[in-house]
């Protein structure tokens, strides 16, 4: 089917990670929302974090746009799917404009940008710089000339003396449009942690927050200026027919009964991809929220889902609610199918120290872990599924990744209960990853549904066998 035209979109990019474009990013989603602008955003690449303010930003789903986790024609079909029902679309970039994992820069934001036919404005990191700034975005405007660099925004300029030599030398050598100058900006409104942005929902002001980025853009960014050099770029062309469900729904049969899957979502477990979610549902999941920080008991579910976040900073409450843990490890005894990812394998550990303080976690999985100040895994990932378990294929390749700052203190496994091997990232332990017992599977591989498309039918298998099973 035919829907329409393609959403006029531009892609925010930075000369590096931690160049601010990021606030920009969500500056400008938050101030054309404010203008009474339908905004998608969108987050080139695995980040959470990101994806969480600007989902803030828009007051709508943001989702991830990922060449490595998924084939090129499915992130297409994503960005078709979710700019439907808006007027504009704002994609943040990751690291650098033509950063990726090789030579070619395949998994780069130049190469999504290319991808989407969009164009791309460029925040350039002005600090302590003038004249090179110049130099700088006239290298990128030469690396690739298939690259549609629109215009710049001048990040953290040092007054208006800075911004004068800047502008002066970006108009004489690179004459391209520059759509503002933002001068540094307080900590307090963004405060970084974890090589990122703190979660939208653990920053208690978040909507001020917000506000901020607005005023901030709202008094510097040509707002106008950038919309109407997107509306000049943006092709009148048709879409290519999109997939109406990205993921499949025809494993489940008329006669199987529907199910209920539970995620566990709270500011301790929020790192979710709304494609995930999705899926499931598509397939006919009934969705329940549930938070170990406020609920004491686990409602009736066929299956629980538990994604990342930070429990680490909530380890305390989570320690706290002692009829939480002890029914979820009774669930798992009784072989209640549990997915979980990152954060949500250290809640299925036995422990987490942290500062010398040992708070108990559900005790499912033989781990005991612990903290340290440097990522212990960060990247993307790519495992092959060696040991018959219960959600992935024997020899099947499954692409994620990893950001972890948790280590393993101790562990008790056997060989055959590691799903995964590494092929690519460092895992749990030894190269392996996917530790599982009866139909508890966990492990710091977050995957992205689209590019794993066997990940929701098989849990949503594993739900119904569940389900049966108890009413028999």
């Amino acid at each position: 089917m035919n829907i329409g035209k393609k959403i006029p979109g531009i892609i925010i990019a930075g000369l590096r990670g931690g160049s601010g474009k990021t606030i920009i990013s969500v500056g400008i989603t938050a101030a054309w929302k404010k203008k009474g602008l339908k905004v998608s955003p969108f987050k080139k690449g695995p980040d959470y974090i990101d994806a969480g303010w600007l989902s803030k930003a828009a007051g709508r789903p943001c989702y991830n746009l990922d060449t490595f986790l998924c084939d090129p024609q499915v992130v297409v079909d994503s960005y078709h799917k979710n700019s439907e029902n808006s007027e504009i679309a704002v994609i943040e970039g990751n690291r650098g404009l033509y950063d990726g994992i090789d030579l070619d820069g395949s998994t780069s934001t130049s190469e999504l940008a290319k991808l989407l036919d969009l164009p791309v404005l460029l925040v350039l990191d002005c600090t302590k710089s003038t004249r090179t700034m110049a130099a700088l975005l006239l290298g990128c405007m030469k690396f690739d000339p298939n690259i549609n660099i629109c215009g710049v925004v001048l990040n953290r300029v040092a007054g208006k003396r800075h911004e004068g030599k800047v502008r002066a030398n970006i108009e004489k050598f690179c004459k391209i449009p520059i759509f503002g100058a933002v001068p540094k900006l307080k900590a307090e409104d963004f405060p970084e942690r974890h090589m990122g942005l703190v979660t939208s929902e653990e920053h208690s002001f978040s909507e001020q927050a917000i506000d901020a980025a607005i005023k901030v853009t709202e008094d510097n960014i040509d707002l106008d200026g950038i919309y109407h050099s997107v509306m000049e770029a943006s092709q009148d062309d048709p879409m290519t027919e999109p997939i109406e469900e990205l993921v499949s729904t025809t494993i489940l049969c008329d006669d199987k009964p529907s199910v209920k899957i539970g995620i566990i979502r709270d500011s301790a477990f929020q790192f979710y991809y709304p494609d995930n979610i999705a899926a499931l549902a598509n397939l006919g999941a009934q969705i329940i929220y549930i938070s170990p920080l406020n609920e004491k008991m686990i409602p009736e579910v066929d299956a629980i889902y538990m994604g990342g976040g930070f429990p680490e900073t909530h380890a305390p409450q989570l320690a706290q609610n002692r009829s939480f843990r002890k029914k979820l490890k009774h669930l798992s005894d009784e072989g209640l199918p549990i997915y979980a990812e990152c954060g949500g394998l250290i809640f299925l550990g036995q422990n987490i120290t942290l500062d010398g303080e040992v708070y108990p976690m559900s005790g499912i999985l033989p781990i005991k872990f612990g903290l340290s100040k440097r990522p212990q895994g960060h990247g993307y990932t790519s495992v092959k599924v060696v040991h018959t378990n219960p959600f992935f294929q024997k020899g099947e390749i499954v692409k994620g990744h990893e950001f972890r700052y948790s280590s393993i203190l101790e562990i008790d496994y056997q060989d055959h209960e590691m799903a995964f091997k590494m092929e690519r990232g460092k895992g749990i332990l030894e190269k392996k990853d996917g530790f599982f017992k009866n139909n508890t599977f966990g492990t710091y591989t977050h995957i992205h549904a689209l590019g794993a498309p066997s990940w929701a039918p098989s849990l949503i298998r594993n739900a119904v066998r569940y389900k049966i099973k108890n009413k028999q």
